[in-house]
């Protein structure tokens, strides 16, 4: 492959999940678009298939084209070969997790909420000169993330979205049959000429 970007890998901790983090030449970071998919439990080609998606251009910056494969650097005595994936931006991976959010998706809400507020804890502890340790913070961030699966699972249904929107739609097909509309019928022809 011509054009193969050269990154540096490092071990990522977000509370208790690791994930490997890439740097680019540029110093800029990425994360594999497995490792995106896998982080809130879902497989590569569902972040691929949303890479792909009208919803992904529209929220994406300008200028976005699919994740570049990149190659990781060899490290001493690695032997060469499966090193090299589509790689994504930070950006597009909390794009991707936020979407994961809005379907629905418990793991990605917790993950991010708590990320958000050791976000906003760390330009707290800046402005009142707090001084922790990543090993503190990791530990937040997991007993955060742990406490809102706990909280969401006994939510049960009041979270589940896509169970609301079923029960609003199964409520207003039930509610055109009563009025003698079949709602995934085609159109009747029966309207006499005038009728408006």
């Amino acid at each position: 492959m011509s054009g193969l970007i050269k990154a540096t890998r490092a071990t990522v901790a977000i509370g208790s999940l690791s994930v490997n983090g890439y740097m680019l030449p540029d110093s800029s970071y990425r994360m594999s678009q497995t490792q995106a998919a896998e982080t809130v439990g879902k497989e590569e080609f569902n972040a691929r298939d949303f890479l792909a998606s009208k919803t992904f251009k529209q929220l994406s910056s300008e200028g976005y084209t699919d994740g570049k494969f990149i190659e990781i650097e060899s490290e001493p005595n690695q032997i060469r070969g499966q090193s090299r994936f589509r790689a994504l931006p930070l950006e597009v991976v909390v794009i991707y997790w936020v979407y994961q959010c809005y379907r629905g998706n418990k793991q990605a809400f917790s993950l991010l909420i708590a990320l958000a507020t050791e976000s906003l804890e760390r330009r707290f502890d800046d402005a009142f000169s707090v001084v922790r340790t990543e090993q503190e913070r990791n530990d937040a961030t997991t007993a955060r993330i742990k406490s809102l699966e706990s909280d969401l699972a006994n939510l049960g249904e009041g979270f589940a979205i896509d169970a609301d929107k079923d029960r609003e739609i199964a409520y207003l097909t039930s509610l055109l049959k009563d009025n003698g509309i079949k709602p995934y019928g085609l159109p009747s022809s029966d309207r006499g000429e005038g009728d408006e």
